[in-house]
């Protein structure tokens, strides 16, 4: 398999961590939405990061999408998502705040990237600002309510794994982790994640888009 897209997005390193975990061997192609563009979109038509590409050429987009074939693939005894009932609509409810902040933040960041400072919209980066800021604590309300264990269930699932990923992109990113008595539930599941092989594997600090 072909796993196309750079480790400083939570949404490829979420899947390449999971592809880690599950012990699936994958070629990465360390390609940039910016200046691989066109070499993307012969994968995938929208041009976007992660697309994997199975064995037989097929490709599938959008990181949720993939990471639901990754556990049809692994099987239900090691799939990542609980497999039904509360921890399976708590995995999920984790996961999809996780992932609106990880989008509000790369917003933001694309709107100092790729927008001439006279253009930039404050009003609008602000909302992007608040809505992030309210699911990163959303994520620390779940966090503290374990007490130090996994966010939904007694082992690590799928929500572990992207809330990781999102948060260790956006304290490089944004610097939400800037203060030290912020987010300390979240700070420490993500020590917790980090300190694992499979994180440890598919790492990249975050580049400012060019």
């Amino acid at each position: 398999m072909i796993l196309i897209g750079m480790f400083d997005s939570p949404f490829v390193r979420r899947v390449a961590v999971t592809m880690t975990l599950f012990d699936m061997p994958f070629e990465h192609r360390n390609w940039s939405v910016g200046k691989d563009f066109e070499s993307i979109r012969a994968y995938n038509p929208l041009g976007r990061v992660p697309t994997l590409v199975l064995d037989d050429g097929e490709s599938l987009i959008d990181s949720a999408a993939i990471l639901d074939a990754l556990d049809e693939l692994a099987g239900p005894e090691r799939a990542l998502l609980p497999r039904g009932g509360a921890e399976r609509r708590a995995a999920l409810r984790a996961m999809a705040i996780a992932a609106g902040a990880a989008e509000k933040g790369v917003q933001q960041i694309y709107e100092t990237a790729f927008r001439p400072e006279a253009k930039r919209h404050e009003p609008w980066v602000s909302r992007c600002r608040l809505q992030m800021d309210g699911a990163l604590a959303e994520l620390e309300r779940i966090a503290l309510d374990r007490n130090g264990g996994w966010l939904v269930a007694d082992r690590m699932t799928q929500a572990d794994v992207t809330v990781g990923c999102v948060f260790k992109f956006l304290s490089e990113a944004l610097g939400i982790d800037a203060s030290l008595d912020r987010y300390p539930a979240l700070r420490a599941q993500s020590r917790q994640c980090e300190a694992l092989p499979a994180f440890r594997a598919v790492s990249a600090e975050f580049h400012k888009p060019a």
